[in-house]
């Protein structure tokens, strides 16, 4: 075996650290790069390095926050959808549509297809989903049922494709726009009402970090 003088030691193979648990991995949602999740103060945010995408944001007080805004959604959520949304008078008679109208209205024109989806996206999805995060937040806030906060939180990720009140609110106006010049049309309370919500539930969505409500619901020791 022959030695050659001038060569060196063999380089020693490159050590690679072990890889964090689990749980302290985050994917990137946009690029799919996996990196540990970054400890975050109150206010701060994360961004993912490689594409920008905005993938944490640590908010202050987000359970007493959040129940402020989802009993200010429930209390708009009756006087949006049963009161008058606008008022039409045509040819001396007046009527006061409402969500609710509208509702009974395509069910007795032998749309029932249609008014089942207009409910279930414009009043029945949207309040339970007020009612989950409702739950979620007492139960976080009381460390009662921190199993079937879960299992509700999960359930809330599931409806919010469903929920379409901003679908519904375009068509009010595009309704609005084009009943304008054939009657005299007035706006109703029902219609601020309901612009609110909209408005109070997408708070809600901003103030609500999905990763502290999941850390909240895991760990009990976890401030939200």
């Amino acid at each position: 075996m022959q030695c050659n003088a001038g060569s060196g030691p063999a380089p020693n193979p490159p050590v690679l650290s072990p890889l964090p648990p689990l749980e302290q991995l985050a994917a990137c949602p946009e690029c799919d790069l996996l990196m540990a999740k970054p400890m975050l103060s109150p206010g701060q945010k994360a961004q993912c390095p490689r594409c920008g995408y905005q993938l944490f944001a640590a908010h202050s007080r987000i359970v007493e926050r959040s129940l402020a805004l989802v009993i200010a959604a429930l209390l708009l959520f009756i006087p949006a959808n049963f009161l008058p949304i606008m008022q039409l008078s045509l040819l001396g008679r007046t009527t006061y549509e409402t969500v609710w109208s509208g509702v009974i209205s395509l069910y007795q024109s032998n749309m029932r297809g249609i008014a089942l989806i207009v409910f279930l996206c414009s009043m029945a999805v949207p309040l339970l989903k007020l009612l989950c995060q409702l739950a979620v937040l007492l139960s976080i806030r009381t460390g009662q049922g921190r199993r079937y906060g879960l299992f509700l939180y999960r359930s809330y990720h599931h409806m919010r494709v469903w929920g379409m009140l901003e679908v519904y609110l375009l068509g009010i106006l595009v309704s609005i726009i084009k009943l304008k010049g054939m009657a005299e049309l007035g706006l109703g309370f029902g219609l601020l009402c309901f612009v609110a919500l909209l408005l109070v539930q997408l708070w809600l969505e901003v103030i609500m970090s999905p990763q502290q409500i999941w850390e909240a619901l895991s760990d009990p020791h976890a401030r939200a």
